[in-house]
């Protein structure tokens, strides 16, 4: 486990020092969020009734920012290569990069959520509600995220076909995701379906993402 540990840390120092993880992530998060308002006008009803989708929706596009150099970095100065062949298992390498991608970028977003969540006239317990869902399901994008950045690793421009491929796999999330916050802050739909498949959603991109991302760095760099 020592060696998954150091990724783990390497990959947090390394976000935070180059401002691909939680500062840019939370900025375009704030910036997305407070120009809706803007957009929208002084309707407060309206800010509320569609206040969860639009947090959710920024999230997923900063989630994506700091994608596309998650294995694209230790290509281009021969780590990649370095980790293919070490001993440790690479479903559980890209398991703690995965993790520590989301450590730097979701869940900074998850702190920020309750702050900008006020510009869009949510009350305490729907805020509440909407950090719960976010917690639950933003790992799900990020591990989704992980399938996209393996394929992509080799390609020019990687980070285009890296939206292309990811967007349609999160759109579940998205929708869940949604679907649970708003029960909660407009009604009457339960609150525990949505929030159920949401669980599950991450649970299974948990399992399937690390194997599908190392099949298909193995595939890459063969």
């Amino acid at each position: 486990m020592t060696p998954l540990a150091a990724i783990l840390v390497r990959d947090m120092r390394i976000a935070i020092r180059v401002g691909g993880g939680a500062l840019i992530g939370v900025l375009f998060f704030v910036v997305v969020v407070t120009l809706i308002p803007f957009a929208v006008g002084p309707d407060l009803p309206l800010l509320k009734r569609i206040g969860p989708a639009i947090l959710w929706l920024a999230a997923l596009l900063a989630s994506l920012l700091a994608l596309d150099r998650l294995f694209s970095s230790d290509h281009e100065d021969g780590s990649l290569d370095l980790i293919l062949m070490s001993r440790a298992p690479l479903e559980l390498v890209v398991l703690a990069k995965g993790v520590a991608h989301w450590l730097t970028t979701g869940l900074p977003l998850i702190v920020a959520a309750p702050l900008v969540g006020l510009l869009l006239n949510l009350d305490a317990p729907a805020e509440l509600t909407l950090v719960v869902t976010l917690l639950v399901g933003t790992p799900a994008l990020t591990f989704i995220g992980l399938i996209g950045a393996a394929i992509a690793v080799t390609l020019q421009r990687g980070g285009l076909l890296l939206a292309v491929i990811v967007l349609p796999l999160t759109v579940p999330v998205l929708i869940f995701g949604v679907a649970a916050a708003n029960a909660a802050v407009v009604g009457p739909a339960p609150f525990g379906t949505p929030f159920t498949i949401l669980c599950a959603l991450t649970l299974a991109s948990l399992v399937v993402g690390p194997f599908a991302a190392a099949a298909a760095l193995r595939q890459e760099m063969e």
